[in-house]
């Protein structure tokens, strides 16, 4: 581990602070004694980026370990003195809402770098003052560290039992008091409400929309379900709720009075936000000193509660609250607002918090009302609507875009478009007909514009004299469509460009068409290249840049953001389009387009059956498996053509969104629908976490155990998991699965190490789980170490979090090990050899004899003596920990002695085996410990295993996980690869790729608010060696 403790000295650290602080106060917080939690005492909360690096990993594997060189040891100590001599706020009487109003820094990533600041010289104690040891002599600065980190430790958890205390004795203080004094009509005015209580006879109860509320009822009670959105405890006595009901907040006042009790707001107080609340109260002016009520959507009225009972609570910990995911881009501009902002992988991840917000609320309403607005037009232009087949017998326009499916064992198809259905509807004399459906495309497109699944509005109708009668009613369909939203849809735009900024759409009276051979040279006049640094040709369709830029031209000479280009080449159209009657090469068709982009596909359809066959046949489709379609056309059909919108699309670009996800209620694009991890056979299957022992029943009722850990390592567990065996490891385990998550409580924070013991379909659930343990009950701050890619995943794509990686698992398949041609290794295996080094097994399942334990336990003191220097470490060694799931190999000299060690921890089925200890003793022959290590590979191959793991070691270069891009990662990683080449972390990862390993990412991940100095300085000392000797 000394590589990683390396990479994290390497960089400096520097925080700034700020006086922003989130809006609105933690809904969860509980009332406790005024003992400030022990992540926030000491340290103030300057939350800075995570700008270090880890490497070495080695999870207490090593191969020959050799302390680091004073000099090194000189650099790495003077740069967490830099990091132990920042001020620090010391703060223990006042309470947990006081101190969230402390400074937050900003998270950039630049703060680490620059210089740190010197201090005044009364900021060190004098010689004379320093502490002496128990012989009288000056404690060394290692020493010091100890006993500070020893006292802090000591401190955090004195503080967390009472808090504890406090909680559980005022609980039943109150519960007493309650139960003694209480009436039963006090106690009907809250509580929760049975899930099967909405049948029998009903009540009759008027229900009120908050957003309707006026004046006028001022005074009067009324009832209503809504959220809560947020919560403020004043006093014992006293707190005020945010109400949200979809897009409008009301505040709510709970006060002791009259028939509400003390433990009405006892109970209330710990209430989650996005409970679900049935309230009564009576409507009333707000009281507060500015006249308004500040912080919801409704501020000239509030709600005086009388009852509130709960009708739905989250059972699952929220990755984030519908309070936090409102703070906008556009708000944390401000100057010294350091609130985050939820990315949109995380909201995406969570979609439904998202949809809560009041942005995605408007969007939907906005979306609604397209839709609306396209009915009525065309309804009163006499379209009828019609719903076609989503399963077709082949492809409608290209068979390399087209979704196939089993239907009952025949090929079918998911349909492109309803663009066969209209056309066929057309040739049954229906004469206009629209439809609103979803549309299919198996294209492999991961674009901000880009869906597989999507909404389309289409319409096809009869021609009378010419094709441009369905250009007029498209475009008066579009025009109706923008003046129903702007005049409709106001306020909800308005909501929206709070999240998205962006001006009005502008349209012209009379809307330019232009062909489109003149709009490409409209465009080539500029001086616009295609992507190769070509002039644009007429011939050929336009690239999504080529139109964005023709947008900013017109909107710049016409002044119009929607536009019409017609007469587009043959080369750029479905075999259907209907070409020009005057040249071939052009056909009866047109795009509509809003600010730069394609909004609608339409034109002319060819209605002869002999022509269309012939199109057919020129572009390889065999007619005969759209007969169905071709027998209306020889049938006879009308002239006709229509055209389609994606209703996502012209949402996105109408409210310029930026993503086509923000527009769409469950987006459907290539990564969707994720294939679900394999189930494979566990080696304890009585210890899974699917099918828990307990399964069907109440585990502590029915006086069950959780699985052992041990058991959990051997069916889900990494080289990383081994080292929860460690004494200072605890360990957290989910109530209903029994699964285990690693961590030690550290210097206010929960050092987290490792990826969940559990199927990869439960991590997420499990993390949260965790994640609302370590913050409520234990009252820390996590940072996640060691942990692979699923994991970086999750808590990135969920919980919003910062991954980054400087090292990887070594894994190698141990059957194809080309360390056997190796010439050099093979040259000083055959050296120990000749000097009688002998090689001896302690299968798996065989417990070591007293005396062989007795004699490996000597030697590795002899091994220990000879260790030099400080120690980082992740794994102490205790060679016969967890042995049922251990597999030992030693060696020995002629005359008996052991020369060398190699243990193999047993791993989940995925990942085979660990090296878990590969010791070369004092004294052992030249290629003693390689001969070693290759039986020891040869007899992991032996019992089938395909992976076996050294445990990590660094990687050449930083690698980005998420929510980390742009400059900050360029500046993260040239920091890390000039650390990496000085201080030659990438040693032994290269030794190991001489047997075959290959680099597996683990992670480091840490909150979107930073990691900060005291992050840093945690992790630093986590991998330290407090008794300086006896570690790996």
């Amino acid at each position: 581990m000394s590589a990683l403790k390396k990479a994290f000295t390497g960089l400096k650290t520097h925080s700034r602070s700020a006086s922003q602080t989130r809006a609105g106060t933690d809904s969860d917080t509980e009332s406790g004694p005024p003992i400030a939690p022990a992540s926030e005492v000491g340290i103030s909360k300057h939350d800075t980026d995570l700008s270090t690096a880890s490497s070495k990993l080695s999870n207490g594997s090593t191969l020959n370990g050799n302390g680091q060189d004073d000099a090194k040891r000189g650099s790495i100590d003077r740069i967490r003195a830099s990091l132990d001599h920042r001020p620090r706020h010391f703060v223990t009487d006042k309470p947990r809402a006081s101190i969230d109003q402390h400074a937050r820094s900003t998270h950039s990533p630049f703060g680490i770098f620059r210089k740190h600041k010197g201090h005044s010289s009364d900021s060190n104690s004098s010689m004379d003052e320093e502490p002496l040891s128990r012989d009288g002599e000056a404690t060394s600065r290692n020493q010091m560290h100890k006993h500070e980190r020893q006292a802090a430790r000591e401190k955090h958890t004195k503080e967390v039992e009472e808090r504890r205390e406090y909680e559980r004795k005022r609980k039943e203080e109150v519960e007493a008091k309650a139960a003694l004094e209480e009436t039963d009509e006090q106690r009907s005015k809250y509580g929760t409400l049975p899930i099967n209580s909405y049948a029998g006879e009903p009540r009759n109860e008027g229900r009120v929309d908050v957003k309707l509320l006026t004046p006028e009822h001022v005074g009067k009670m009324v009832t209503f379900r809504a959220r809560i959105h947020n919560l403020r405890k004043l006093s014992a006595k006293l707190m005020f709720l945010e109400l949200r009901q979809q897009t409008a907040t009301v505040q709510g006042i709970l006060s002791e009075h009259g028939a509400v009790s003390a433990h009405f707001l006892y109970w209330a107080e710990h209430l989650h936000v996005e409970t679900i609340v049935l309230v009564r109260g009576v409507v009333q002016e707000p009281k507060a000193k500015q006249g308004e009520v500040i912080g919801v959507s409704i501020h000239n009225l509030e709600i005086h509660i009388h009852e509130m009972h709960v009708e739905g609570t989250p059972e699952e910990s929220l990755p984030f609250t519908v309070h936090e995911a409102e703070v906008s881009k556009v708000d944390v501009q401000r100057e010294g607002d350091t609130r985050h902002v939820i990315s949109d992988r995380a909201r995406q991840a969570s979609r439904i918090i998202d949809l809560r917000t009041t942005a995605a609320q408007s969007i939907f309403k906005i979306q609604s009302g397209i839709c609306e607005a396209f009915r009525t037009h065309l309804s009163s232009l006499g379209f009828i609507e019609i719903h076609t087949p989503k399963l077709q017998g082949a492809a409608s326009e290209s068979g390399a875009s087209v979704f196939k499916v089993d239907y009952f064992g025949r090929p079918a198809f998911l349909a492109q478009s309803p663009q066969l259905g209209k056309q066929m509807a057309i040739a049954s004399d229906l004469r206009r007909v629209f439809e609103v459906g979803p549309v299919f495309r198996a294209e492999n497109s991961n674009t901000h514009r880009h869906l597989t699944e999507f909404t389309g509005l289409d319409l096809e109708m009869e021609i009378d004299e010419h094709y441009h009668e369905i250009l007029r009613t498209l475009d008066s369909t579009f025009k109706a469509i923008f003046s129903h939203l702007y005049t409709n849809f106001r306020h909800e735009i308005d909501v929206v460009k709070h999240h998205f900024p962006h001006e009005d759409l502008v349209w012209l009276e009379k809307t330019p068409i232009i062909p489109f051979a003149e709009a490409i040279r409209m465009l080539n006049e500029t001086g616009w290249l295609d992507e190769h640094g070509k002039v644009l040709p007429e011939d050929e369709d336009l690239g999504t840049r080529d139109e964005i830029q023709l947008g900013r031209v017109i909107k710049e000479k016409l002044g119009t953001d929607y536009y019409v280009l017609d007469k587009f080449p043959a080369s750029a159209r479905p075999f259907y389009a209907m070409p020009d009657p005057h040249n071939p090469g052009l056909t009866n068709s047109f795009d509509i387009f809003c600010r730069g982009q394609e909004i609608l596909s339409g034109g002319q359809r060819i209605h002869d059956a002999a022509e269309l066959i012939k199109k057919m046949e020129a572009l390889k489709m065999d007619p005969k498996s759209m007969e169905e379609y071709l027998s209306g056309f020889e049938w006879a059909a009308p002239p006709h053509g229509g055209g389609g919108i994606g209703l996502e699309r012209i949402l996105m670009l109408i409210l310029q969104l930026g993503d086509i996800r923000h527009a769409t209620l469950f987006q459907r694009d290539p990564r969707s629908l994720p294939a679900q991890p394999k189930v494979v056979q566990l080696r304890h299957p009585e210890s899974s976490t699917l099918h828990p022992p307990w399964s069907g029943q109440d585990r502590a009722a029915a006086h069950m155990d959780f699985q052992p850990l041990e058991e959990l390592i051997a069916n889900y567990g990494d080289a990383s998991n081994t080292s929860w065996l460690e004494p200072k490891f605890e360990h957290y385990r989910e109530p209903f699965t029994g699964a285990a998550i690693g961590f030690v409580p550290h210097e206010g924070f929960a050092i987290t190490v490792g990826d969940p013991l559990c199927h990869e379909s439960q991590y997420a659930k499990t993390i949260a789980s965790y994640l609302k343990y370590i913050r409520k009950e234990r009252h820390l701050k996590v940072l996640w170490l060691l942990c692979g890619s699923a994991v970086s995943e999750v808590l990135g794509m969920k919980f919003d979090w910062r991954t980054l990686s400087v090292a990887a698992e070594q894994r190698l398949n141990p059957g194809n090990n080309p360390a056997i041609h190796d010439s050099e290794l093979q040259r000083k295996i055959r050296h120990a050899e000749k000097e009688g080094v002998k090689i001896h097994d302690i299968p798996i399942g065989t417990p070591p004899s007293k005396e062989i334990r007795e004699k490996i336990d000597k030697r590795v003191e002899d091994w220990l003596a000879g260790r030099k220097g400080k120690q980082v470490h992740l794994t102490d060694v205790h060679p016969w920990q967890d042995v049922s799931h251990r597999q030992y190999h030693y060696s020995t000299t002629r005359d008996g002695t052991i020369t060398g060690l190699v243990i193999l921890a047993q791993l989940s089925p995925a990942h085979g085996w660990q090296i878990k200890f590969s010791l070369d003793f004092p004294g052992a022959p030249s290629g003693a410990i390689e001969a070693l290590v290759m039986h020891s590979l040869a007899a992991a191959a032996a019992t089938g295993a395909q992976s076996v793991t050294f445990g990590g070691g660094a990687c050449a270069k930083l690698t980005p996980g998420q929510n980390l891009k742009g400059t900050r990662v360029k500046v993260l990683s040239k920091a890390y690869s000039a650390i990496a080449a000085e201080l030659h972390l990438t040693n032994k990862s290269e030794f190991r790729a001489k047997l075959g390993a290959q680099e597996d990412p683990i992670y480091v991940c840490y909150p979107p608010h930073g990691l900060g100095p005291s992050g840093v300085r945690a992790i630093l000392s986590f991998f330290e060696d407090d008794d300086e000797g006896g570690k790996v």
